[in-house]
């Protein structure tokens, strides 16, 4: 951790990185990403410098706060998957598992009655779908960017919606969040676009941006509406039925 004009900053260190970076989490908290072997004064200048970004990102976060929803497993209730809503419908004892079908999530009685279980899995349904979905996805884009295809896993991944870690001498992995596939698919294939060009550049800086844009000119605008839509989605919250 590191402390700076009264704010606390957690400090992750890479390997990969050449420049500091900064990004405010979904949880408000503030991460500074370093290379390996940066001194404390470089870190400490670095975040004094971008205290006018900061004071914006923090004041915008404020107008605009996160208002993730809270569910519940009853008929009629909605989720979403790629854009669409779909309402949730309780099927028999027999149904143990989600399934989409005919327009509808179906839900196994036994579930809902215990809404941990039903939230498991629920989410288990979103990672299945979400990682069959986007593996079909990933080959098309690292071969437009012209960037090795990482492998791929769906799961919680915190606060990020995606992230990508190289691998020894692999082709490293990206794993996206779960939530994220409730978002239209032009949203997940910026996400995916986003940790692809990560394979090739570490940071943040105008050469990412340069080859992220290649693939998607109006990358600016899909990371606005991301911002926009990703502070309403789902992420495991429910209610308890009285």
């Amino acid at each position: 951790m590191i402390v700076v004009g009264g704010r606390e900053f957690r400090v992750a260190v890479s390997g990969r990185r050449r420049r500091l970076g900064l990004t405010v989490e979904r949880d408000g908290s503030l991460v500074l990403r370093a290379p390996q072997g940066c001194d404390a004064e470089r870190a400490e200048t670095f975040l004094r410098e971008g205290e006018t970004w900061l004071a914006d990102k923090l004041r915008r976060r404020e107008d605009h706060p996160p208002a993730h929803p809270v569910r519940e497993f009853r008929d009629g209730e909605t989720f979403a998957y790629l854009g669409r809503a779909y309402r949730l419908q309780i099927g028999g004892e027999e149904h143990t598992t989600v399934r989409l079908v005919a327009g509808r999530l179906v839900i196994g009685k036994g579930l809902v009655r215990d809404p941990a279980a039903a939230r498991r899995a629920l989410i288990g349904w979103y990672r299945g779908r979400g990682q069959r979905w986007a593996q079909g996805r990933l080959q098309p884009w690292a071969a437009r960017m012209e960037v090795r295809e990482p492998d791929i896993v769906v799961r919680d991944v915190g606060n990020r919606w995606g992230t990508y870690r190289p691998g020894d001498g692999a082709r490293g992995t990206m794993a996206l969040h779960w939530a994220l596939f409730q978002l239209p698919a032009h949203l997940v294939d910026y996400v995916i676009a986003h940790e692809l060009a990560h394979t090739r550049i570490s940071g943040h800086g105008a050469d990412y941006w340069s080859l992220l844009r290649q693939a998607i000119p109006e990358c600016e605008e899909r990371k606005t509406e991301l911002d926009d839509l990703g502070r309403r989605l789902w992420l495991g919250d429910f209610r308890e039925r009285a």
